[in-house]
């Protein structure tokens, strides 16, 4: 690709298959997180009205896990892609389903988490978003406003609304590339972005197999995300 080409607009969606290597467990694969946990009993609003605790308990965990991981091969590929891509003038996003921070701790800039992030607290009384380091509890309070107590994961649970949806849409509408990386096209509404830019953009998947929505894709690449998203980069670079 040479510089003075002009660049679709590309948007890169991201799930747990990305950080899997880093050593974080999915979500839905036979040994992940909701088989040993109830999604009802941690990651509802109705959960933490009834147990705050319990739910503190099982995000204080995953938060905890981040101080042993690192970004792996496939995060840093995606900051080099941005960079270049930003530096020949095309617009980039990168739109995460994961709420670790291996994207920023890789470099990452224009990037977007639709489900939250572990590293950030929500007040339920003054509504301030707060970056938050280590355990929250029942009796935390809050940095702002001082009320103990009101401190929740700023995690998108079941039953909510994603985030940032209307700036993900806008680079959806505008994008000529769609990329998804680690994603098992179960979850909506990230599994339906393929359907809605497909008559217009070129899609690709690379996933460590076929997701649920595959067949949706243009083409597809299969296996590690350290192995395949650092292939794909290079490859889309100097085409």
């Amino acid at each position: 690709m040479r510089s003075t080409d002009a660049l679709p607009g590309l948007v890169v969606l991201t799930g747990a298959g990305i950080s899997q290597e880093s050593g974080l467990a999915t979500f839905r694969a036979t040994d992940g997180l909701w088989h040993t946990e109830r999604i009802e009993d941690v990651a509802t609003p109705q959960a933490f009205r009834r147990d705050p605790a319990r739910v503190h308990a099982f995000y204080n965990a995953r938060r905890a896990q981040l101080d042993a991981v690192a970004p792996n091969a496939a995060h840093l590929a995606l900051v080099e892609l941005e960079r270049e891509w930003v530096a020949r003038g095309g617009d980039f996003l990168l739109v995460t389903q994961n709420v670790d921070d291996l994207h920023a701790r890789a470099g990452s800039e224009r990037m977007l988490h639709m489900h939250g992030a572990l590293r950030r607290a929500r007040c339920l009384g003054c509504g301030a978003t707060l970056g938050w380091q280590g355990d929250m509890g029942v009796d935390s309070a809050c940095p702002r406003c001082r009320r103990a107590g009101g401190v929740r994961p700023d995690i998108v649970w079941f039953g909510e609304v994603p985030m940032h949806m209307a700036e993900i849409g806008a680079a959806l509408e505008g994008c000529g590339l769609f990329v998804s990386i680690g994603t098992s096209g179960h979850v909506y509404p990230a599994a339906g972005f393929v359907a809605a830019v497909r008559d217009r953009a070129r899609t690709v998947e690379l996933n460590l197999e076929p997701s649920n929505g595959a067949a949706l894709f243009d083409e597809a690449r299969h296996g590690p995300a350290t192995r395949v998203v650092p292939a794909f980069v290079a490859e889309l670079l100097v085409r």
